[in-house]
């Protein structure tokens, strides 16, 4: 057991066994990102795809490499030999299965995995097709956990493309069928949100959900544009929300005029460490805005955005926060409520896990 606290009964920090068994919420993550390194190099002869390297430790770390590249555009380009094997039902039904188990063995109970339906339809696949098939997968993989984990879709049209629309209304479609709500994602700077903002008030007059990717590679204007022109519920990443802070030499805090709205409506950052620091969004993890923004009471969560690159889980992350800054049980179980609150689901259901599930869990826990 952890030592303990000279003022406190709660250990100082949780064990790694202790985080990996404690419950956890999942709101930014990306299907194409979380492949297992075997299965892309299963898919890959059928998918015609020639891999930079042949066995899974080095494909592996192949991913982790050029990951590390301090470049968002650089990053995103490690995802074409994962989109490259995902281009039929069968190899996206066992990419959904298989991201579902692993999440499960990492003792998350709620999640939220996004994708980019029109990046799947090079093969011959509809975009109905590719939601059904990733369904299936999520499907299978719930009931393989035997109930333990609840996955939904977010559906993800790209930025620099123009099928946000069409993308808007696929989710529609499938919002009573699994899909949570809507994201656009890809290289910020040159393409703003507000290039998508028909899709985005298409789906604010059918009362739906969607995140926004803003405030990670780009900076403020990202972030104004996608809460003020575009009415996000959540902010993907939203790291370059510290841009609008100012912490003066005797340690005061005056927060800006954006930086006070965010927190003051409670608009949840989805913040995702271990990415943004590969991408150069911070610094390294104890540099990372998360401890200042938790401290000043954001409504900050943590996430995964994508494991095979990062080489990471929410474990992982965790135990990174616990490494530095020294957070406890206590700290994991309000960024896993932060989560829960602001995940795409009905409150009703929202309180239930938060009840039934989180927070016995953190009691159990905390009396080991």
């Amino acid at each position: 057991m952890a030592p303990m606290s000279a003022l406190s009964t709660e250990p100082i920090a949780p064990t790694r066994d202790q985080v990996r068994r404690a419950p956890k919420v999942l709101l930014h993550d990306h299907l194409d990102g979380g492949l297992r390194p075997q299965t892309i190099i299963d898919l890959a002869p059928d998918a015609g795809h020639e891999l930079p390297v042949t066995t899974a430790a080095e494909l592996g770390q192949w991913f982790a490499d050029a990951a590390n590249s301090a470049s968002l555009e650089r990053y995103l380009e490690t995802f074409d030999h994962t989109v490259a094997v995902m281009q039929n039902g069968p190899a996206l039904t066992r990419v959904a299965r298989e991201c579902v188990e692993d999440l499960a063995a990492d003792g998350v109970v709620y999640a939220e995995v996004r994708y980019a339906p029109e990046q799947h339809v090079s093969n011959g696949l509809t975009l109905d097709e590719v939601v059904a098939a990733v369904q299936q997968g999520f499907d299978e993989g719930a009931q393989a956990a035997g109930g333990r984990i609840i996955v939904r879709q977010l559906l993800t049209a790209m930025r620099h493309q123009a099928r946000s629309m069409e993308i808007a209304e696929l989710s529609i479609a499938w919002r009573d069928r699994g899909v949570a709500g809507f994201d656009i994602a890809g290289a910020e700077a040159g393409y703003p949100p507000t290039r998508h903002l028909d899709a985005f008030e298409y789906l604010q007059r059918e009362n739906s959900h969607f995140t926004i990717h803003a405030g990670e590679a780009f900076g403020l204007p990202s972030i104004w544009q996608a809460i003020q022109w575009c009415g996000a519920d959540r902010l993907g990443h939203g790291v370059r929300i510290i841009d609008d802070i100012t912490v003066d030499e005797d340690g005061d805090v005056t927060l800006g005029r954006l930086a006070a709205y965010v927190r003051d409506k409670r608009i949840p950052l989805e913040m995702c460490p271990a990415s943004n620091i590969q991408t150069g969004a911070a610094p390294s993890i104890a540099e990372h805005p998360i401890g200042l923004l938790k401290r000043l009471r954001f409504r900050v969560t943590v996430n995964t955005d994508n494991r095979l690159m990062s080489q990471t889980s929410m474990t992982d992350e965790m135990c990174a926060l616990v490494d530095a800054f020294g957070y406890n049980l206590t700290d994991l179980r309000w960024f896993t409520i932060n989560a829960m609150k602001s995940a795409f689901l009905p409150f009703d259901q929202r309180l239930a896990i938060i009840d039934n599930i989180i927070k016995p869990g953190y009691v159990a826990l905390l009396a080991e």
